[in-house]
């Protein structure tokens, strides 16, 4: 007698791993990463690295190239370039292929034909490693001057102030000879320059770099318009201009009032934020994580935390996992909340929105404050854990004459503030703003990014799910205890300004919906262990490489760490949402009006700490 039902007794088949797939599709050039602690594959032939590629992508459906990666290993006489991509569709795990280079002759084939979010990302790698990408569109130093001597991720690069490759300094442990490196540097001695370097007569070469990549149009008015004559010009906005949010510059190609080109000039900020991770312990770099994103500080903490959990296979207790998603999902509105008013400040609103989401912000880092020590540089996590678990009381004793006391019992702070200030200033910001007829004018249709254009640039967070893209990696990456918990993640579809603000007022009831859930477990898990294993000053990490991530405000903070087995990371690398999202930026300006650009830079919400750490 036939099954009446043959579906039912069909064995489920397993996947395929994709790693055999390309292995299979180009087996003379495609071999395991047999390193212990290492993952992925190696291409042994960099010249068809593209062809590689272009089936990772197309065949293989990683379709999001999130993060390269690069390290010098000098000892073997190569660099090696790590790339991680993801499956915007089906979620999972990175897909993680490698080339590499001799150092002396350090070229590799771009990858902005296969995926344009390697544009910014091969710039960084030829101005920090002095990687050479043939067929890269415009290939020039991105967060340095053009004129700066060497490539500092370098082995063998020494800094002017240069004491020694590792922490802690001999000067200062054991022997504790203590002396601040610009007693030994003074001020005008501590920059490198090339050999023969004068200022007499010389001019920035970075500037016409700069101007070179902004074509002009080959139309009578470089936008399609063929009854007015206009001019064109290039404009330079910033960097010393408040809408650009910190010193940010964009190079725009005008037609009239239009925006034909625009190039982000970026860097005024960067120092040399990886080069001290590599000099740091492990445990040393926690509170420079801080200085990324210093508006989200504590979810900075957990993107770094977990990397290196990860690496040392180091389990966290219940109880550290509640406090960092408590932690997070607040930083998450009170990014948003800035996100907010300064968005409408960027669309004329002035300071009056600001003011009202300053006032609840300020709520939540009274609660920061008083758990880690510190309002924005919380300096929080720890690996196994948690630095603190919460404290009894919120606030504290008058101090001066004038001052007021205020004691206020932690969890009614916590049940005030998520089940009445925190909803009522999100329906406030809803009420007041979404329908708002100058809001909704500057900002439907504006600054569009259609959503297979948004993968193709890299883009994540906010940013690629209002493009339609639903992925979001507290579901298509689950770490933590977000798989446990009921959430949604909100999408929208039109791409534009108005939909970038939709979307993070819905992240914030989301977020709200996530911390109801997290109350009740904080009761639960009082008086658990917060911090496994010893309170060490610092660790060693077993040799190998992981590439570890979080869904940040801002989109995804991943972190790229490579151990030798010792005290300090062999490489420490950022991939920083507010640095790639950027690479759609004159996508999204062109054809706009000038009027508009600081509106679009807005609606991408960088901060400049990420940007050019």
């Amino acid at each position: 007698m036939s099954d009446p039902n043959p579906e039912a007794t069909t064995p489920e088949t397993t996947p395929a791993d994709p790693y055999d797939l390309l292995i299979e599709q180009f087996p003379e050039i495609v071999v395991r990463d047999d390193r212990e602690g290492y993952e992925g594959v190696v291409v042994t032939d960099r010249d068809r690295l593209p062809e590689v590629a272009t089936y990772v992508r197309d065949t293989l459906g990683f379709d999001l190239l999130s993060n390269i990666g690069y390290v010098d290993y000098i000892k073997d006489g190569f660099f090696e370039t790590v790339y991680h991509a993801y499956n915007t569709a089906t979620g999972g795990r990175a897909f993680n292929f490698k080339a590499r280079t001799p150092r002396d002759v350090a070229t590799l084939p771009s990858l902005v034909s296969v995926w344009p979010s390697a544009d910014f990302q091969e710039r960084e790698a030829y101005d920090l490693m002095g990687i050479y990408f043939t067929g890269h569109p415009n290939l020039k130093r991105i967060l340095l001057w053009e004129g700066f001597d060497g490539h500092p991720l370098r082995k063998d690069w020494r800094e002017a102030f240069y004491e020694e490759d590792q922490k802690p300094f001999k000067s200062r442990w054991p022997e504790g000879h203590v002396m601040r490196a610009e007693m030994r540097v003074p001020y005008g001695m501590n920059v490198k320059y090339p050999p023969g370097f004068s200022l007499d007569g010389w001019t920035p070469a970075g500037e016409s770099s700069i101007y070179a990549g902004l074509g002009t149009p080959q139309t009578e008015s470089g936008t399609d318009i063929t009854r007015i004559r206009t001019d064109q010009m290039v404009v330079n906005m910033g960097p010393q201009h408040p809408s650009t949010h910190g010193v940010f510059r964009m190079a725009v190609t005008l037609d009239g009032e239009t925006i034909t080109a625009l190039e982000p000039v970026m860097g005024y900020l960067h120092r040399n934020h990886e080069k001290i991770g590599e000099r740091n312990t492990w445990l040393g770099n926690m509170p420079y994580t801080d200085r990324l994103d210093y508006l989200t500080s504590m979810s900075n903490n957990l993107g770094y935390a977990i990397t290196v959990e990860r690496m040392m296979g180091q389990e966290v207790p219940l109880r550290a996992e509640v406090l960092r998603v408590l932690m997070v999902e607040l930083t998450r509105i009170v990014s948003h909340m800035w996100f907010f008013g300064f968005f409408l400040n960027d669309l004329g609103a002035f300071l009056t929105p600001s003011v009202y989401a300053i006032a609840e912000r300020d709520l939540v880092l009274d609660f920061f404050e008083a758990v880690s020590g510190s309002r924005m540089m919380c300096n929080y996590m720890r690996f196994g854990g948690t630095a603190f678990d919460l404290p009894p009381y919120i606030g504290g004793p008058a101090v001066r004459p004038g001052d007021r006391g205020r004691q206020i019992e932690t969890m009614k702070f916590l049940r005030d503030l998520i089940y009445d200030r925190l909803p009522r200033i999100a329906d406030e910001f809803d009420r007041y703003l979404t329908r708002n007829e100058i809001l909704v004018e500057r900002c439907r249709g504006v600054g569009v990014l259609p959503g297979d254009t948004a993968i193709a640039y890299g883009v994540t967070g906010p940013m690629l799910r209002a493009s339609g893209v639903q992925y979001d990696l507290r579901r298509s990456d689950p770490y933590s205890i977000y798989s446990q918990l009921d959430f949604d993640i909100p999408v929208r579809y039109n791409g534009d300004l108005y939909d970038r603000y939709l979307l993070r007022l819905d992240e914030v009831r989301e977020s709200i919906r996530i911390l109801k859930q997290i109350l009740p477990m904080l009761e639960e898990t009082r008086g658990q262990e917060y911090w496994a294993g010893k309170r060490a000053y610092n660790v060693r990490v077993p040799q190998g490489e992981h590439y570890g991530h979080v869904e940040n405000p801002k989109g995804e903070l991943g972190f790229y760490c490579v151990s030798d087995g010792g005290a300090n990371p062999y490489r420490y690398h950022i991939r920083s949402a507010s640095f790639i999202n950027l690479t759609a930026l004159e996508e999204m300006c062109r054809g706009n009006k000038v009027a508009d650009v600081v509106a679009i830079l807005g609606s991408v919400d960088i901060v400049l700490g990420e940007v050019d750490r």
